[in-house]
Order: C-alpha cells, then sequence, then structure tokens
C-alpha cells in the first residue's frame, strides 16, 4: 500500500510538472513575438560629454543623433527603428570599459561608433573584438587600432598618412627646417604621433634643434617656452592636445616669441579659441580629414542640414560620426543583417563612400584610405579656417 501511494504520488507530480512546462511555453511565445515585431535596432555612442575631451564627443553626439533621426524619417534599417544610446565616457579608460561593456552585455547594441581618441577607442576595441560586436570609431587616428580584430574600424584621416604630408608643406612649402618637437608624456595619443612626426622630419631632410615634455593638466609653460625661444626654431610641432596648446601659445605670446605651432587633429576643439585668442590667430595649424570650406556636393547638404538643426557650424567629429553612423547602416541595408559578424564583411569592402566628411575607402588591413588632407588654422571669428588643401599622393 505504501509503495503504491508513493508511485500515485509520482505521478501527480510529473504532470503537474508536464503541465507547467506547457503554460510556461505559451506565455513566452506572446511576447517573443511582441518583441520581435518592436524590434529597434541600437547603437551606442562612445564619447566624452564632460571632461577634457569633451570638445570631441559632444558634436559628435550631435552627428550620430542628426544622422539617426534621418535614417528613421526615411522608415529606419530593414524597417525597423534606430536607437541611439548615449552615456558619457568622460574621456576616461575605467568608464569606456564599464560603457562599452554595458552596451554589449545589457543594451544588446548592433554596434558602437567611436571613440574620437585612440587610446578610449583601444580600451572598448578589446571588449568589443571579444563580444564580436563591431565598433566603429569616429576619430582614432593612432597606430594599433584596427590590429585588434576584424570587428574594428575606423573613419578618419591617418596619422601615419596626414603627418608625413604635413612636414613636407612645411619644410619643402614653407620653408621650416628647423624644428622644434615637444610631447605630451601622460597623453598617448602625443606619444604615440611623436615617433611619427619625428620620423617625417628626418625623411624629409628637416633637423630637430630642440626636443621637449609636458604633461597634460600642467598649467605653467614658461620653462618649455624659454628652451624653445633659446633654440631658434622655425616652428613647433605639438603633438598633443588644444588645451595645452592654447597654454604654450600665450606663454610664447608673453614672451614675444613669434613662431607657429603645428600639430595633429588633437588641437581641434574650441577650447583652443577660447583659451588660446589672439595667441593661436594664424599661429596655430592642425590638419584633419574635413573642412567645411569648398564643400562636396554631399557635404554642403549636411552643413545646411546642421546649422538648422543646432543653429552652428559642424567639425571633423560631427561629420565622421555622422558617416559612420550611416556606413553601418548601408552594411546592414545590403547584408539584410543586423548581426556583426554578417554585416562587419561589407564595411570592409566599403569603396569611394561619398561621405560628408570625405571619400573614404577600407583597404584590405580594414585601414581608411581619405584624401585630402585639411590644414587649418584660426582665423578671426571663424574657426576652424581652411589654410590648405594638400593631396595624399
Amino acid at each position: 500500500m505504501k509503495l503504491k501511494g508513493r508511485k500515485k504520488i509520482a505521478i501527480v507530480l510529473s504532470l503537474l510538472m508536464v503541465l507547467t512546462m506547457l503554460a510556461g511555453c505559451s506565455k513566452t511565445a506572446a511576447p517573443d513575438k511582441a518583441a520581435e515585431k518592436s524590434e529597434t535596432i541600437k547603437l551606442g555612442f562612445l564619447g566624452a560629454l564632460t571632461g577634457s575631451v569633451a570638445n570631441y564627443g559632444i558634436p559628435g553626439q550631435k552627428g550620430m543623433k542628426m544622422a539617426i533621426d534621418e535614417l528613421n524619417a526615411k522608415g529606419g534599417i530593414m524597417g525597423k527603428k534606430v536607437e541611439g544610446i548615449y552615456e558619457d565616457n568622460k574621456g576616461e579608460s575605467s568608464e569606456i570599459a564599464n560603457i562599452t561593456t554595458k552596451y554589449i552585455t545589457k543594451d544588446k547594441v548592433a554596434a558602437l561608433v567611436g571613440d574620437p581618441c585612440t587610446g578610449l577607442t583601444k580600451v572598448a576595441a578589446d571588449i568589443a573584438q571579444k563580444n564580436k560586436t563591431v565598433i566603429f570609431s569616429a576619430g582614432a587616428t593612432g597606430a594599433g587600432v584596427v590590429e585588434i580584430g576584424d570587428f574594428v574600424f575606423r573613419n578618419t584621416l591617418l596619422d601615419a598618412v596626414a603627418a608625413p604630408a604635413v612636414v613636407d608643406w612645411m619644410i619643402n612649402k614653407k620653408g621650416w627646417k628647423n624644428l622644434a618637437v615637444i610631447t605630451s608624456m601622460n597623453n598617448g595619443y602625443s606619444t604615440a604621433l611623436t615617433p611619427i612626426f619625428k620620423t617625417a622630419i628626418a625623411d624629409k631632410g628637416g633637423k630637430i634643434v630642440l626636443e621637449d615634455s609636458i604633461n597634460d593638466g600642467e598649467t605653467d609653460f614658461t620653462a618649455q617656452v624659454t628652451k624653445l625661444k633659446n633654440a631658434k626654431a622655425d616652428a613647433l610641432v605639438f603633438t598633443g592636445y588644444y588645451t595645452e596648446a592654447a597654454l604654450i601659445m600665450n606663454e610664447a605670446k608673453k614672451k614675444n616669441l613669434d613662431i607657429v605651432l603645428v600639430g595633429g587633429d588633437g588641437l581641434y576643439g574650441q577650447d583652443l579659441v577660447k583659451l588660446g585668442g589672439a595667441a593661436v590667430q594664424e599661429k596655430v595649424i592642425f590638419y584633419a580629414g574635413f573642412s567645411a570650406d569648398q564643400p562636396s556636393p554631399e557635404t554642403a547638404k549636411f552643413l545646411e542640414a546642421y546649422r538648422g538643426i543646432y543653429k552652428e557650424d559642424p567639425d571633423m567629429f560631427s561629420a565622421q560620426y555622422y558617416d559612420a553612423v550611416m556606413i553601418l547602416a548601408k552594411a546592414m541595408e545590403t547584408t539584410k543583417s543586423t548581426d556583426p559578424s554578417v554585416f562587419k564583411t561589407e564595411i570592409a569592402k566599403l569603396k569611394d563612400y561619398p561621405g560628408v566628411s570625405g571619400v573614404t575607402t577600407i583597404g584590405s588591413n580594414r585601414e581608411p584610405v581619405k584624401s585630402p588632407v585639411c590644414l587649418l588654422t584660426v582665423k578671426g571669428d571663424k574657426f576652424p579656417a581652411l589654410l590648405e588643401k594638400i593631396p595624399v599622393k
């Protein structure tokens, strides 16, 4: 009797378990179908909205939002709404690591757009590659980015291409052969860019008459400018960011040192003008892959729309974030897939894409090829003002 009772109880419990499983299946089926119908394609923004490099992230966010709004106005991507998710990484490695992980694991983004800074991009790219998520940097120009893996792309003018072209212009067109070089030692962008400039100076027949260093965050450059004045350099190559460049030029002006500072697109920030004032007027020259002057038809249309929305001119970062979103959308539409493992192959084949930031081709090494190099400066109330365009040979 006791054994039979146990058998009955076991049978009843088994039936209850089966019924529970069936009920569970019927409950989850409907929500899954509804989720599929309301599915959105999420893109995660990587950039600083506060902190020392917010001058790159804020316009980048605007360009990204504008691209997403335009896509949604035309029906989205494959008929699905595109949603941008915007977190502030503050220009800090720990923040971008946390945000990238959140985007991938919690928000389930289809791709990451940004960061503009090389060092920060490398942190995010390592996480993205390990999680097989596409990351498309709209600004990282230094070495060792796409080498992280086949899910990593960028659409910016590379330092390795731009710096030699600028050095050639300095030495052979301007006659600035005796050059000083100042590096910001706690800035990964600067420490990576300096060797590129130094190699180009040697290759083009120039001479480095002074090598010196600073650190980001310093404000007193009296010692460096004194040495610079004594070196009698024709021009200064500074490989750091806009804040320190402005302060260096302020000190040079104070010491009656008439010299031009030349650098990379790390100098591309509105604070260069705010902090530098008269000291940077036509005295700071930097390269970039974008200029609002002499626009192509695509760029002209973008300029008009951007000015209409934000009541200001776009810069390199807003243009490159915009292009990055549109290139991602094109890849998804062409492959009819939001799977990064699928649409990344289409990005790798990009050729002569007529973006608002210039014509872009992704080479066999997944590196972008962009031309021309735009030399920009500060001229009156106009920033940046196009000084000259140098074709990339």
